[in-house]
């Protein structure tokens, strides 16, 4: 009897109706000024990012003086210096007061965006997220192929992104405008074709921006989501590092499948 009530409450929450989310959205839906405010959407952008990127930023910090942090870093020896980090974050300070809180100042003033009063499905927001992504996987494959094989795209565009050898968290957006911006309307494009909710949006946002940054941090945990993802679906760390040590090689940002089917991928095992 228990078992069977457990499964109508999995069912209630997970199921036809919004419940499980609603509380999270009504909190949200009562600060609509906040999230109607011109400044939300840059706010938000470089609040998340750099929320991402401050774990592994206080871990390269207290890898000198916690060896034991060494053993899970891709690359134990190097740690990123002042002169390294403070170019990132001022470049990605930069771009978002300069390029992106103007673009949505535009888009604000075009009028407020509708706010439904319900919370999406838990497993529609789930799969909208997961389509976000495959979707976005395979768009960020075809342009950085692209990037790379045609030289003047390369040295004018994405070259910048590949001045650190080896990565870190804050060289995650380090990146030209051009690049920034394709990233943007990637996933612009996505949410708007899906029709996703608000709530969903700003999730797969975030879980976007924290992908990137963890393939970009250095650190290969035995949480990292590569090794959460079962069949060597998800690349990770070590599959990113290796293709900005060679350039040739595993150019989809998450998942494995468009190298494997278009002969570009490259197991970090096989180096």
């Amino acid at each position: 009897m228990s078992g069977r009530n457990a499964s109508d409450e999995l069912r209630v929450l997970c199921g036809p109706g919004p419940l499980f989310l609603q509380p999270l959205w009504d909190g949200l839906r009562a600060r609509e000024a906040l999230l109607q405010s011109p400044f939300f959407p840059a706010v938000f952008s470089i609040g998340t990012y750099l929320g991402c990127c401050l774990p592994f930023v206080l871990l390269d910090a207290l890898c000198p003086w916690v060896p034991a942090l060494r053993r899970y870093k891709i690359h134990p020896d190097f740690a990123p210096s002042a002169r390294q980090l403070l170019p990132c974050l001022a470049q990605t300070l930069y771009q978002h007061a300069v390029f992106v809180f103007p673009v949505t100042l535009l888009d604000w003033a075009r009028g407020p965006a509708p706010v439904p009063p319900e919370a999406p499905e838990l497993l529609q927001l789930a799969r909208h997220v997961g389509c976000c992504l495959l979707l976005f996987d395979a768009e960020f494959f075809a342009w950085h192929v692209l990037h790379h094989r045609v030289p003047w795209l390369y040295r004018t565009f994405h070259k910048v992104h590949h001045q650190n050898a080896a990565s870190f968290a804050l060289a995650t957006q380090y990146m030209s405008v051009w690049e920034l911006f394709s990233l943007g309307f990637f996933h612009l494009l996505n949410v708007t074709l899906l029709e996703c909710h608000p709530l969903t949006v700003l999730v797969f946002h975030v879980l976007n921006i924290w992908l990137s940054v963890e393939d970009h941090s250095g650190y290969d945990f035995p949480w990292s989501t590569h090794r959460l993802v079962p069949f060597g679906c998800y690349g990770g760390v070590e599959h990113h590092d290796l293709h900005h040590s060679q350039f040739n090689c595993n150019f989809a940002p998450y998942f494995t499948h468009w190298d494997k089917l278009l002969g570009t991928f490259r197991s970090p095992h096989a180096k």
